[in-house]
């Protein structure tokens, strides 16, 4: 490492957890007594445990040469407080941690800022397993590796304890039901009948196999000890810990039972307390992530792992709470895992053993070689034995079908296949195409990656014909109203692409307000429409259709006076539609009343409220008062005709025979005629 970070600048120590990585950087700093250190680490905590198990073998270690901060306290920090670090040497911990995106932009800045500094990085791996499989060693240190080291390496070297691997099952019976889905969609019968009897004797496989009580009871043996239970969210926490009494009650009913949740163990109080609890019960501390990296709790006895998924970074981890360096007792770990996926999580670590040996061997250091087998006790041995048969089965049969549905897509170009559509060789493609689809929007039976990945490679599309063809009634609906700015579509809209628009507008309506059946009318379906415009009401998109014509004619003509036959170039019949919204401001005929809303964007386009045979009377009324305020009487000729034109001779006529027929029963009306002497002081009643 010296040597390396003397030539390079760089260099990178890659051990497990528990194997002294922070030591080596301690020492490095020992040695250059006149530089100045900038310590980065993703916990003020962790870097506190190191530093106190430093000072206990080394009092007068120079501690006033490090300039310590967290990742999250890098990332906050101005230039100008970077610019006063003025480090040598850069050390990051745990630099795997680099690869996050707001973490890795501070250092960054930092070695930016510094690339003259040193740069030392330690970590229990290089790789980001759940990113993209990055290699931090090669972004970070140019593959600069001083020293690089497996779990499996330090176990067989006798650097780290060997511990006993115990492995059993957690919540099993949904994992059954996952697995019973995927038999079900095998065909032909033939097949799933075979597949049918592996899961029948795996779930009689698991039915016998041992519960949690017996398992632990069997297993933990110092009923004093401290044992880490590590737990995938808060929710898991709880349930496993209502479940405390039941499954370690048997080992001791006073049992001291902690839960710690913080993202620093320093804050929490029960992870204290948990720390010096010297009591004779038997001790669990519960915990989600805070134990995984650079914290060590002395005296550990084991830790239990339950989980659901993990990456190998987190799994190693916390396998690596209960081995540390000098332990006198054998370390338990006992693996409860909840999926059959992880019946061989500790075939990983084996792995790493066996290559380990082997690299021994090769380079004659055997003698190095202090264990070569990983202690493990399989609660469920058959359980998994039966699975991968069954597993290889499915794969089996799943192979078949997709080398039929790539021959498919050869020769059709797509996967759009006809449900009932049968290979010559007896495969029901189509089912299995739809199982497919099933499978991938299933939350607790899903395909892996692999699958999605072949299938995509060979055109799948992944949803059905259904959600397909709404995709293309929104693709179009949403384009009518990006031109439009609405969604008021006759039922009879024809696309110029030939897509009936007006048609779907229609049974989405239907669907949404009940009329017609349907399940692809999701509520997340409805939000989309109505950010487009879409209304539900068939009134109120045919009043608003009915006002996007009248605007237009009112933009076009300068008013509404519009014929009671006249339609639009569109054939929308505007003159029927404004005569019925007069007929609705008062609510006559049984119409629907405008609201407000609506009679002020109607005023605001200079609707005429009256209709133009009453507005022809109120401008022959005038016209009749002007010659009487004139001439003193009615007296009108009847071929008189005034200089606008209106013939108010045959109009005075025409009011005095409406008078003399009894017509003229409106008293409003009656007034005003009375006032310019029009019928001579008789009331129409008379």
């Amino acid at each position: 490492m010296k040597v390396m970070l003397e030539k390079s600048s760089k260099a990178a120590v890659i051990h497990p957890t528990g194997t002294g990585k922070s030591f080596i950087a301690f020492k490095w700093i020992e040695e250059r007594a006149d530089e100045r250190f900038v310590w980065i680490s993703p916990s003020e905590y962790i870097y506190k445990t190191q530093l106190e198990n430093v000072m206990r073998s080394s009092s007068d270690f120079p501690v006033e040469r490090i300039v310590f901060m967290t990742y999250a306290r890098l990332m906050m920090m101005t230039d100008e407080e970077i610019a006063e670090l003025k480090p040598d040497d850069i050390i990051l911990d745990e630099f795997h941690r680099c690869g996050a995106k707001c973490w890795g932009n501070g250092v960054m800045r930092l070695l930016g800022a510094y690339s003259h500094a040193r740069l030392l990085g330690l970590s229990a791996t290089k790789i980001r397993y759940l990113d993209g499989q990055r290699d931090m060693a090669e972004e970070l240190f140019e593959g600069c590796i001083a020293s690089e080291m497996t779990l499996g390496e330090a176990v067989v070297r006798g650097i780290l304890p060997a511990p006993t691997y115990v492995t059993t099952v957690y919540q099993i019976q949904r994992e059954l039901e996952k697995l019973q889905r995927r038999v079900d969609a095998v065909s032909p019968a033939a097949l799933r009948r075979s597949s049918q009897q592996r899961m029948d004797a795996l779930r009689e496989a698991v039915e016998n196999a041992e519960g949690l009580p017996a398992i632990f009871t069997r297993h933990i043996k110092d009923k004093t000890g401290k044992y880490l239970v590590f737990c995938s969210s808060q929710a898991h926490m709880k349930r496993v810990m209502s479940h405390a009494k039941e499954w370690f009650g048997e080992i001791d009913p006073d049992m001291h039972v902690y839960s710690a949740y913080s993202a620093d163990p320093e804050t929490s109080r029960a992870f204290k307390a948990f720390v010096r609890d010297d009591s004779a019960h038997l001790k669990l501390l519960l915990s989600i992530n805070m134990l995984n990296e650079g914290v060590h709790v002395q005296d550990v006895s084991g830790v239990i792992l339950f989980r659901q998924t993990v990456s190998p970074i987190i799994y190693k981890q916390q396998i690596g709470r209960a081995l540390t360096t000098g332990m006198q007792s054998t370390p338990l770990i006992l693996d409860v895992v909840n999926n059959f996926d992880g019946l061989s999580s500790h075939g990983t670590i084996q792995a790493e053993m066996d290559e380990a040996v082997k690299h021994l061997r090769r380079k004659g250091r055997g003698t190095e070689i202090q264990t070569e087998k990983l202690t493990v006790i399989e609660q469920v041995e058959d359980a998994a034995g039966l699975f991968k048969r069954l597993e290889d089965s499915l794969s089996t049969t799943w192979d078949s079908y997709f080398e039929a549905a790539a021959s498919y897509y050869k020769e059709y170009g797509n996967l759009q296949v006809r449900r009932r559509y049968v290979t010559p060789d007896g495969l029901c493609l189509g089912i299995w195409i739809q199982g497919q689809r099933s499978l991938f929007r299933c939350k607790d039976a899903h395909l892996s990656s692999g699958q999605i990945e072949r299938l995509n490679s060979i055109g799948m599309v992944w949803e059905d014909k259904t959600s397909l063809a709404w995709q293309e009634g929104f693709r179009h609906a949403e384009h009518f109203f990006e031109q439009n700015g609405h969604l008021n579509i006759e039922a009879d809209y024809i696309c110029t692409d030939g897509y009936a628009l007006g048609a779907w507008i229609r049974r989405m309506r239907q669907q949404k307000n009940g009329s017609a059946k349907s399940t692809a009318l999701t509520q997340e379906r409805i939000d989309k429409l109505e950010s487009i415009g879409m209304t539900w009401s068939v009134y109120a998109d045919g009043w608003s259709c009915g006002y996007q014509e009248a605007k237009r004619f009112f933009e076009e003509y300068g008013h509404l006076d519009v014929p009671g036959s006249y339609v639009s170039k569109d054939g929308f019949a505007l003159g029927h539609w404004i005569s019925a919204q007069r007929q609705a401001r008062n609510g006559q005929y049984g119409r629907m009343p405008l609201t407000k809303e609506q009679c002020a964007k109607l005023d605001a386009i200079g609707m005429l409220w009256e209709t133009r045979k009453e507005r022809m009377w109120q401008e022959s009324y005038a016209a009749a008062k002007a010659y009487f305020d004139q001439n003193g009487n009615l007296k009108v000729p009847v071929a008189y005709e005034t200089p606008d034109g209106i013939k108010l001779g045959a109009w005075v006529r025409r009011q005095k025979q409406c008078w003399k027929n009894g017509k003229y029963t409106d008293q409003q009306m009656y007034e005003k005629l009375s006032e310019i002497g029009m019928f001579a002081g008789k009331s129409p009643a008379d």
